[in-house]
């Protein structure tokens, strides 16, 4: 298989059971290795006291981008820690998208940067996380070895 083949039988094992991103209205636009792309539209549900994007759920939308990102592998990695600086708002009706990039892979340890833009690129948050590989593959894999 192709790496880009691996991300994206990784991501479709993963999407099966994800149901956080699905209730979150999210869709999983690309895939990629150490790369992934997700985006939502600003529901009323999704509003805070300031009617605008309850953060909660921009970070959630970015921790999903950077969670199919460095599970690109068909190993299973979960993050040991993730930091978010919202620069911009969000509003109901954006469409936001989280793009997930690898900034760095070693041993069992990742670093993603995601950000998060609106329909107008506009910037609405940066986010970082680190990821750690435990135990585990997405889908059996004979020509690597890999057991589920």
């Amino acid at each position: 298989m192709t790496p880009e083949e691996i991300a994206r039988k990784s991501a479709d094992a993963m999407w099966t059971r994800d149901d956080a991103s699905k209730w979150l209205g999210a869709r999983l636009d690309t895939v990629g290795p150490g790369t992934a792309s997700l985006s939502m539209t600003v529901e009323k549900h999704h509003t805070n006291g300031h009617d605008i994007c309850h953060g909660g759920f921009i970070f959630t939308l970015a921790d999903s981008a950077f969670a199919f990102a460095c599970n690109s592998y068909n190993q299973i990695a979960v993050a040991q820690h993730n930091t978010i600086s919202f620069i911009a708002p969000g509003f109901r009706g954006d469409r936001l998208t989280a793009q997930a990039r690898e900034i760095s892979r070693s041993g069992r340890s990742g670093l993603y940067d995601v950000r998060v833009t609106n329909q107008d690129g506009r910037l609405i948050a940066e986010f970082r996380g680190a990821s750690r590989v435990i135990k585990g593959v997405h889908f059996e894999d004979a020509a690597t070895g890999g057991e589920k």
